[in-house]
Order: structure tokens, then sequence, then C-alpha cells
């Protein structure tokens, strides 16, 4: 079993990659991923420079693929690649069947894919037990701390396709303004952020988060022509209220399983 899961891992991230760098080489349909993106705009999409952390995400993945291929002969029972089981495997045709429908503008299609995703890195996240099952550094931080930073950004990435899709069907907000419900928006991700933080105090996955808030506030203040005073207030508020309770947290429980 542990070797099936080692291949299909490898075809997974194999595939992954290659779909996503096709996506904006060829591009697929004739737009690249952020043209796609620029079609739909709202106050919620942070800077360009933000989406760097897909560079991470995958080079995070490359490791746990690399981890798995090391302990594959390891006679140690329950390593990361069998807690994780099929899930890894699912969450690449996820991704891969994500960029296919956001390119041929499936945006409803996208968002219930992105829900598979979501869905598929939240098991990985429990099974592995992140911030709770202690582990040793090496798969602390090239199993646990990948899907941390990915589940973070699919997190973001789940509020901003919904956001998108709300863009495409021409949502007017119920007559309330586009700024308040962004800020909504990053207050939901925040009290996401609380809960995995008192259950985990997951460092990466709250790192994530503030560069997420950090690349709204970016582009509402320095690439917007607009000031958009609500939107940054509460991007900032948010992201230093996460890295506080983090660092208290860090500072009152000694839990080993935490990074």
């Amino acid at each position: 079993m542990r070797s099936t899961l080692l291949i299909l891992n490898t075809l997974g991230w194999s595939a992954v990659v290659t779909v996503n760098a096709l996506a904006n080489i060829l591009p697929i349909n004739g737009y690249t991923t952020g043209e796609l993106s620029d079609k739909y705009p709202n106050l919620f999409t942070p800077a360009g420079f933000t989406f760097s952390i897909w560079g991470v995400i995958y080079l995070g993945l490359l490791a746990f693929v690399s981890f798995s291929m090391y302990n594959a002969r390891s006679s140690e029972k329950n390593t990361g690649t069998e807690l994780i089981g099929l899930w890894f495997f699912i969450s690449c045709l996820a991704n891969v069947g994500w960029i296919l429908a956001w390119h041929y503008q499936l945006v409803g299609l996208s968002v219930c894919i992105m829900f598979v995703l979501l869905f598929s890195l939240i098991q990985i996240y429990r099974n592995l037990g992140v911030g709770i099952r202690a582990v040793s550094p090496a798969e602390k931080y090239m199993v646990h701390a990948p899907f941390s930073i990915y589940l973070g950004w699919i997190t973001v990435a789940t509020v901003a396709n919904i956001t998108a899709l709300l863009v495409h069907w021409n949502w007017r907000g119920w007559g309330l303004p586009a700024n308040f419900w962004t800020a909504a928006a990053i207050l939901l991700a925040t009290l996401v952020a609380l809960y995995i933080l008192n259950r985990t105090n997951d460092f990466f996955f709250v790192l994530v988060l503030v560069w997420a808030f950090f690349g709204i506030l970016y582009k509402r203040e320095y690439q917007d022509p607009n000031p958009y005073p609500v939107i940054t207030t509460t991007a900032i508020a948010c992201g230093l209220l996460l890295l506080y309770r983090f660092f208290r947290n860090r500072a009152y429980h000694k839990n080993p399983a935490y990074f």
C-alpha cells in the first residue's frame, strides 16, 4: 500500500506542476490564470506578487513526496504517507480540475472543485494531526508545514473564488458596499485562523493568512486609485491579532507538537 501511495503521490504532484505551468505557458484556452482573475475584479483579490506563494507550496509538496520516498522502506507504522492515504492524490486531481474549469471560465464548477480541494486538504491536516501529534523535526517541516501552507492558501483562495463567482453573477451585495463585504471576508478568514490557532497554534497557517492580508492591503493602498480605509484597517488589525494570538499561545503552552 505504501508503494502504491508513493507512486500516486508522485504522479499527482507531477500532474499539478505540469498543468499549472502549461496554464500560463500555452496558455490554456488563450488566457493565463491571472488574466482570468482580472476578468472578475473585486476588492478581496490580493496583489499579484502574493500569488508567488504557489512556488513555495509546490516546493513544499515536492519535499513531502521526497520525504515519502526516503521513508518508503521504513518499518515505522503510521508514517505521514499512510496517514494521508489517498487524500493527497485526490487533492491533486482537484487542483488540476480547478485549473481546467477556471481556464474554460466555468466559474461555478471551479467553486465546486475548490471545495473538493479544500475538503481533501482538511482531511490531510486532520489525519496528520498537525500541531497535535508530536513528530520528528524532518517530518514536521517536510510534511506538516507544506500542508499547513497549502491549506492556509486554499482557505483564502476559496473565499476569492466565491467572490469571483458573485462578480460573475453580477451580485449587488444586497445594497451594501463592496468594501463592507471585503472586510467581512477578511474577518471570516480570521475567525477560521483563530479556530486553527486554538487547536494547533499553527504558525505556517497563520503566516499564510497574514501574507494574504498584506497582499490585499498593498493592492488597496498602492495599486488602486481610490482609498479603502475600512479594508486596510481590517487587514492590519486582523493580521496583528493573528500574530499576537500565535505568540501568546506559544508563550503559555509548551506543546512539542507546535511549530
